[in-house]
């Protein structure tokens, strides 16, 4: 008698894997500490940084891709079609796209897939997986509003990287790290940070 298996079986017990993607905006810093996070957690990341993001990530942070690698469980040439996270046959628990530009954005909600990122952002929706997308732009017209609304309609989750003053934050660190804390919570990923902690009468 076969005994058939949930795909999920195998792996329950392994690490979480999450797809890592920067594209080319302001707010590299996001990427990097969602990695450095991760790399502090029981999860295997797969980086992928787009051709722009590499020479706006040393221009905003001062750390080059080769730096960043070294966080990834595993590291992804933007133009490599061919790598397992191209492939729904590749399980992974999520993506995230930290930062996410416009251009980036409007390639996955029109289905425009010539670049690993938008390929394997692709294969999350279409394999019912988390995405989440911290878009980087503003003010917003009404293509980029639709172009948003496609990709919630498709099941992409939209968090852009807003800070909340409500936790009195100290340093920039601060805010990053509850956007950050914000991010990977909803993965089922748990780290710490500063919450809303209600109003004291």
């Amino acid at each position: 008698m076969i005994k058939l298996h949930n795909k999920n079986d195998k792996l329950s017990s392994k690490k979480k894997r999450i797809i890592i993607a920067l594209s080319g905006a302001s707010g590299q810093i996001f990427g990097v500490n969602i990695l450095k996070k991760l790399s502090k957690c029981n999860v295997e990341t797969y980086l992928i940084v787009s051709n722009t993001a590499k020479k706006i990530l040393e221009l905003e942070t001062g750390i080059s891709v080769e730096e960043l690698k070294k966080l990834a469980y595993k590291y992804f040439e933007y133009d490599d079609l061919t790598a397992p996270i191209s492939s729904g046959s590749f399980y992974h628990d999520g993506m995230i796209i930290a930062p996410c530009s416009i251009n980036t954005a409007s390639s996955i909600a029109y289905g425009i897939t010539n670049n690993l990122i938008t390929r394997a952002a692709d294969v999350t929706l279409k394999e019912r997986r988390p995405l989440i997308i911290l878009i980087r732009e503003s003010p917003l017209h009404i293509g980029h509003l639709r172009t948003l609304l496609l990709l919630a309609e498709m099941g992409a989750i939209i968090m852009p990287p807003v800070p909340a003053f409500y936790i009195k934050p100290k340093t920039i660190d601060d805010l990053i790290d509850n956007i950050v804390g914000r991010v990977l919570e909803k993965l089922d990923i748990q780290v710490e940070f500063k919450r809303w902690s209600g109003l004291s009468d």
